[in-house]
């Protein structure tokens, strides 16, 4: 006798979310781990879990509800499709799905006794909190390396022209003061030498020189009276001759 039973679990995602994938084959296949065929279209047939479950797609709501029909190979030709409907809405956790399957035979009754948990409630968790985080790691800032301090670099010299050639006489003129500055500069390097001489030299012959000019001090005053003594003779013998006129 076919039974229905009523399962539910709470995604990490929205319900827009959860549609989108249950409806898609790559993400359905990447959330169960087996190969699946799905499609977005009433009407379409659908595979799960690499051809264990076949069926079609019976009433999309987008965002609130799938129905599809449901068979696995393990079903017989006595027994009916079975319904599966899939009612999203949203929590603050994410999305509370209610899953209703009926027309289930009554022998197989894995289904609810863990199957849909661990074939699907439990891998489509893994899944979309896997591209919750890889979401959040894709809007963090990417590391960079510590900016270096701005360093002001020291400018170029600037270029200056070269200063004219100077004129011939300005020319002239610097060569004879630069000669005159280096015979200036010899005569100053050269008096300290010449005082060193002179200090380690015999002493000076200017004493002799002194003693001779006061040795002729005594002839010139005596010749300087004898000039007096002629000019005061002449001077009288010139008035004789005045007075006898």
């Amino acid at each position: 006798m076919p039974y229905t039973y009523t399962l539910t679990t709470v995604i990490p995602a929205t319900p827009q979310e959860v549609y989108r994938a249950w409806l898609d084959s790559e993400a359905h296949s990447e959330m169960t781990g087996g190969d699946a065929v799905m499609s977005g279209e009433v009407g379409a047939e659908v595979s799960a879990w690499d051809g264990y479950i076949t069926g079609s797609n019976l009433e999309l709501v987008p965002g609130e509800r799938i129905v599809q029909s449901w068979r696995t190979s393990e079903f017989t030709d006595e027994h009916g499709d079975s319904i599966v409907t899939v009612m999203l809405e949203p929590v603050d956790e994410g999305t509370l799905l209610t899953l209703i399957h009926s027309n289930v035979p009554d022998e197989h009754t894995s289904y609810e006794e863990g199957g849909w948990e661990s074939q699907y409630f439990e891998p489509m968790k893994i899944y979309f909190a896997g591209l919750e985080q890889d979401e959040a790691a894709e809007a963090e800032p990417a590391e960079t390396a510590p900016s270096s301090p701005d360093i002001e670099l020291p400018h170029a010299p600037a270029e200056t022209a070269e200063p004219a050639a100077p004129s011939g006489n300005v020319a002239g003129a610097r060569k004879r003061s630069k000669r005159g500055a280096s015979a200036k500069a010899k005569r100053k390097i050269a008096k300290p030498g010449a005082k060193k001489v002179a200090r380690g030299a015999a002493p000076k012959r200017s004493a002799p020189k002194k003693a001779a000019r006061k040795r002729a001090a005594p002839k010139k005053a005596a010749r300087k009276r004898t000039a007096s003594k002629k000019t005061a003779a002449k001077r009288k013998s010139g008035r004789g001759k005045r007075a006898h006129r």
